[in-house]
């Protein structure tokens, strides 16, 4: 009998029959994951809310450049890497090894974690804007009507 199975019929007897959730067997060490899949999501969506909240930080924060993705994705990498070798201590030859664990859906956090940044980057440029125009449009309304006039004006 392998270890992962001990460690299936040992949960198995330990919670009564009862099958946990998804999530509570995230949070707790030395799950057993009876489905594959079912580990796998729980790497992909932790990488997500890891990408999200290092996007906040980097847009309140602003790092730029090659230095803050370099930062964001040793810190994405290395966080997963303990979670699923130290803390579930799960046999990562079974999910197709440490590279294949440690890259899913990398690509998908890594879009999501430039959008923050950016939503940070724009905000103080938007009400500049906002600003600009409200002071326009009160000294001359005619001429922010103009660019919507020529859009629509057939040509000659």
């Amino acid at each position: 009998m392998t270890s992962s199975s001990k460690r299936k019929e040992e949960s198995h007897l330990l919670n009564g029959g009862v099958k946990q959730s998804t999530w509570s067997k995230a949070f707790n060490s030395n799950a057993v994951w009876e489905e594959k899949d079912e580990f796998l999501d729980v790497i992909y969506w932790l990488r997500q809310i890891i990408a999200i909240i290092l996007g906040v930080i980097w847009g309140v924060a602003p790092l730029k450049g090659f230095l803050g993705i370099a930062i964001f994705c040793i810190i994405n990498a290395g966080v997963l890497y303990v979670y699923f070798s130290s803390f579930q201590q799960i046999d990562e030859e079974e999910y197709g090894g440490t590279w294949e664990l440690t890259k899913e859906g990398f690509m998908t956090s890594f879009a999501l974690f430039l959008v923050p940044p950016f939503v940070f980057a724009w905000k103080p440029k938007m009400f500049q804007i906002s600003r600009w125009t409200a002071s326009f449009s009160r000294s001359s309304p005619v001429l922010l009507q103009l660019p919507f006039s020529l859009c629509l004006s057939s040509p000659r």
